[in-house]
């Protein structure tokens, strides 16, 4: 004789696998209502401090903007903290801190030095006005945080002291 607990396990294992033989054909959309909202996503933000003998001594980067269509690249300079217009396209580009030597510990973004010994520059980059990336770029390690874009690619190639 079966017992009842035997029945129970089978009729339980045969409505999981019903399930998920329905839920296959469905696995890539998953409805809005059972996303999760944005107030239980975990996001942990970074601190970034510049110091202010950092601000004081770096003015620009020196950032390589390459027309993968074209096959050409050009060098401009983009002033830490202000919005700068790629001539001849739709970028806008605005180093938004320069880190000359970069470190990271928990959730704080600083420099350990003001040598460029880790130089690197958070950038936004818009097209259209729309956002298109919002990251790091470092002089040292270019293919970290890469920039994808089908047309453009970015590489942060120097930086510019403060004249005295």
């Amino acid at each position: 004789m079966i017992s009842a607990r035997i029945v129970q396990l089978f009729i339980s294992a045969f409505i999981s696998v019903l399930v998920l033989a329905v839920c296959q054909g469905h696995a890539e959309t998953v409805p809005d209502n059972l996303l999760p909202s944005a107030s239980h996503r975990t996001v942990k933000e970074k601190t970034i401090i510049v110091p202010s003998e950092v601000s004081r001594r770096w003015k620009a980067i020196k950032l390589a903007v390459i027309d993968k269509t074209r096959g050409t690249e050009n060098i401009y300079l983009v002033p830490v903290g202000s919005p700068f217009k790629v001539p001849s396209t739709t970028l806008t580009i605005t180093v938004e801190a320069f880190l000359p030597a970069f470190t990271m510990e928990g959730a704080t973004i600083t420099t350990s030095s003001n040598e460029p010994i880790n130089p690197g520059a958070k950038v936004r980059i818009s097209e259209n006005g729309t956002s298109i990336f919002q990251g790091w770029l470092f002089l040292k390690f270019p293919n970290t945080h890469a920039v994808t874009h089908p047309k453009y690619g970015f590489s942060l190639i120097g930086v510019v002291p403060v004249l005295k």
